[in-house]
């Protein structure tokens, strides 16, 4: 793996730590980026063929550079004896272990918990998984799946028609809490001398998320409504169509700012409207004055009305589309987006931006220390560690039981 000098003053602290990681798609790789971000030694063990999102098109492109960067990779052939044996051999030298696969896949090769923690009682083994321990264990879990069954597509859509959130919130979550749990469980092993099993699922990070809505159906009784259709609290909290049909969003969610939101964009008689003066009495007239909104603001532009909005301190927003975030004036100012290589496909070599883990750590951005690995990139510097010639590495890569 090559470094990237110029993130080398960023703190490291999780620097010296080994974890070895047997994933695919994107919950485990969030896992193991979060922990590479933070300075471990990451190996992604792979297929000889290399991961299946290496390959992937289409929504699925972004997958493999996103979630892999500050990794290492070696290809290994797990179906064959010799192959899982090495595999052991590579796990038994890690601090940390995380996996993605379905329930049973890892005891085929020995892999799993019980197996490696024999040998390796300090292990910290992070499984990902579709669901905890129950009568869904056996289910195969997508996003998509965990966002239907688990009411957020519900939230999500407008009545009668379940939308998934645009984005792998699940996957990316669920791969966030195990990277919690493993730190957690480090924080012990410190104490304690022993490492432990940890899970984290899809449906159960969607539950989570639906939480709020099912407390809100226990404190009030209501069912709560799709987001589209929801009891809106404050009057002015919508996106409006303006000028060139551009689309803006709008708010003022106190009496202070519906004052402040009439002197910045100029509507002194709704202002006076004693019919409007509190909150409440703006939601029980929602529908007119929304109506009255939309009229007035017709003929603005987008970027007139987020002037006026911004020196008021009032909250809006321009709608965007992913593509514009490349360009965004605040990621560029605080180093939000990164370069990284492309590992594969049409682009591979060619250096793409990238949004980086959303903290700062001493005041500064976790960056890219080493780009999306190559298939096999790691397999001389690993092999060779564990003992392995030059020669017995090449017998290896020429009978394909590495990469």
């Amino acid at each position: 793996m090559s470094a990237d000098t110029r993130t080398n003053a960023v703190p490291q602290p999780l620097a010296g730590l080994k974890v070895i990681e047997f994933t695919h798609m994107v919950m485990g790789p969030t896992c193991g980026m979060v922990l590479a971000d933070m300075g471990a030694e990451v190996v992604k063990i792979e297929p000889v063929e290399g991961e299946g999102t290496r390959r992937l098109l289409g929504a699925g492109a972004g997958f493999f550079p996103m979630f892999n960067r500050n990794k290492g990779s070696i290809g290994i052939d797990l179906h064959r004896p010799e192959g899982a044996a090495l595999a052991r051999k590579l796990a038994a030298q890690a601090d940390v272990v995380i996996e993605n696969f379905k329930p049973g896949t890892m005891q085929k090769y020995g892999l799993d918990y019980a197996s490696l923690s024999a040998e390796n009682p300090r292990l910290v083994y992070a499984s990902h998984k579709g669901f905890l321990p129950g009568p869904y264990d056996h289910r195969t879990a997508l996003d998509e799946v965990v966002q239907m069954m688990g009411g957020l597509a519900y939230m999500t859509g407008r009545p009668g028609d379940p939308l998934r959130a645009g984005t792998s919130v699940n996957d990316i979550m669920g791969g966030l809490f195990g990277a919690i749990a493993v730190l957690g469980a480090l924080i012990q092993r410190g104490i304690t001398g022993r490492g432990m099993a940890l899970q984290s699922a899809l449906y159960e990070n969607n539950v989570f998320l639906m939480g709020q809505h099912m407390l809100q159906f226990a404190m009030t009784g209501r069912h709560p409504q799709p987001m589209p259709a929801r009891d809106n609290p404050w009057a002015v909290y919508d996106v409006f169509t303006v000028k060139d049909g551009e689309q803006i969003f709008l708010a003022a969610v106190s009496d202070a700012q519906w004052q402040g939101f009439c002197d910045a964009l100029d509507l002194p008689d709704l202002k006076a409207d004693p019919e409007l003066a509190t909150n409440n009495q703006r939601v029980r007239q929602r529908p007119m004055l929304l109506k009255t909104l939309a009229e007035r603001l017709a003929h603005r532009s987008a970027t007139e009305l987020a002037e006026r909005m911004e020196r008021a301190g009032l909250p809006f927003a321009p709608i965007r589309r992913p593509e514009d975030l490349f360009d965004d004036p605040h990621l560029l100012a605080t180093g939000g987006l990164a370069d990284v290589r492309v590992p594969d496909g049409d682009k591979a070599g060619q250096m793409v931006k990238t949004t980086l883990f959303p903290i700062t750590m001493d005041g500064q951005r976790l960056g890219v220390r080493h780009h999306p690995p190559a298939l096999g990139e790691s397999t001389e510097a690993l092999l060779g560690a564990l003992g392995y010639s030059a020669g017995q590495v090449a017998a290896m890569r020429a009978s394909k039981l590495v990469a």
